[in-house]
């Protein structure tokens, strides 16, 4: 993968190339998604923004879902085509 997840990584890059990530966001508190648009920011401006206390919980999830490319996505199984 040639993409290196950080606090600094932009929550609109994230779902745009990884639109597995939105539902970690979701469970979070984090409206990763706004007019259909993504929303700007770094996840750790976005974190602090919406209250998430637990970053580094954050940070695991949205690498488990980069990571593993599947899962549900706004309810629909990316895994079936």
């Amino acid at each position: 993968m040639d993409f290196e997840l950080t606090e600094e990584s932009t929550i609109e890059e994230l779902v745009t190339r990884f639109p597995q990530t939105v539902n970690v966001f979701i469970k979070h508190g984090i409206p990763c998604i706004v007019c259909g648009e993504p929303l700007w920011g770094t996840i750790k401006e976005n974190a602090e923004k919406y209250g998430v206390q637990d970053m580094d919980t954050l940070m695991e999830e949205l690498r488990s879902a980069i990571e593993g490319g599947t899962g549900l996505f706004l309810g629909l199984d990316q895994t079936s085509k």
